[in-house]
């Protein structure tokens, strides 16, 4: 299977030493967001795991424990983006910090494992189409030679990022908006040396340059891992996204970034409950388990077609 470590909150961040620890263990819970008391019991051996794909905005506190990991393939998201606090409240300077923490994650690990997002794209008083292409350019020229690829992608604006967006006044982008900037972040990323793809946009792309792409790329992870995948598209996600299936094992109002575009925080009060249950040696992040609880072993499996021989690739 391939870990997603996690869409719905920042656990290279705050968690770092939570996933440690269920690495170890072998196993780790999630409770069904859909149904409180369901818990899955998974598997995360290196038997079952073919590749551990982590989202982060600063996977700082995991860098110096990433041989602990030896016996796994993984590969970073890592968003990058030109917004200030403003934005992503707890995020540190993206100049004098995060570019540093980016290009040293890059030098640990490879250049190819460590992909650039700079998303959602965003338009307000403050962040204007020259903006981002300004910031875009300085962000790419410092990451030129620390990876192969970057991300981007439009804000969608969800009930849950409506309300937490609403102090921005945030303008909704036009299609001619949107083609404009998308050609000038293609020329800026192929001046850099970098290949770009959207994330799970309707809007076709291809004749700026961009054409859709997958966070769960099957593609890079059968080059990764060295084998060939039978995993499908991922049924779980939105039609337009291209990902591959994956087990999520991250927790909703669990994430300290304070992003207000932010769909898998439903608001402050929460999320401060959640961390309250934080319990490094807990097998559920930001948990518990109740008496009520039901837990259920998941049935994982290797993706990998191991008969599959050097000549397929």
């Amino acid at each position: 299977m391939i870990l997603s470590v996690s869409r719905r909150t920042d656990i290279p961040n705050y968690y770092s030493d939570w996933f440690y620890n269920r690495v170890k263990e072998g196993f780790l819970y999630v409770r069904n967001p859909m149904n409180a008391h369901q818990i899955s019991k998974i598997d995360i051996s290196p038997d079952v795991v073919d590749c551990i794909v982590f989202w982060t905005k600063n996977p700082e506190n995991m860098i110096s424990r990433l041989d602990e990991l030896k016996a796994y393939k993984f590969y970073f998201q890592f968003t990058l983006t030109g917004y200030g606090k403003d934005v992503e409240f707890n995020l540190p300077n993206k100049r004098q910090h995060m570019i540093s923490v980016f290009q040293d994650l890059s030098q640990k690990i490879g250049r190819e494992k460590v992909i650039w997002r700079y998303d959602p794209i965003l338009l307000n008083h403050n962040y204007s189409m020259e903006y981002h292409i300004k910031a875009f350019k300085e962000i790419a020229e410092n990451l030129r030679g620390y990876t192969d690829k970057v991300i981007i992608s439009f804000i969608d604006l969800y009930s849950k990022t409506k309300r937490n967006t609403e102090g921005l006044k945030i303008k909704p982008l036009s299609e001619k908006e949107m083609l404009e900037l998308a050609a000038n972040m293609a020329k800026i990323a192929s001046d850099n040396q970098m290949e770009i793809e959207s994330c799970a946009e309707v809007i076709n792309l291809p004749d700026s340059g961009i054409k859709h792409g997958s966070c769960i790329d099957k593609n890079l992870i059968e080059k990764i891992i060295g084998y060939k995948i039978q995993g499908k598209k991922d049924k779980n996600q939105r039609e337009e996204c291209g990902c591959l299936e994956s087990v999520e094992v991250g927790t909703y109002n669990t994430c300290m970034n304070g992003c207000k575009y932010c769909y898998a925080n439903f608001n402050d009060s929460r999320v401060a409950d959640s961390i309250k249950m934080y319990d490094v040696n807990s097998p559920l992040l930001c948990g518990v388990v109740n008496k009520d609880d039901v837990i259920t072993t998941r049935s994982v499996k290797s993706l990998k077609n191991v008969q599959l021989s050097l000549f397929d690739f």
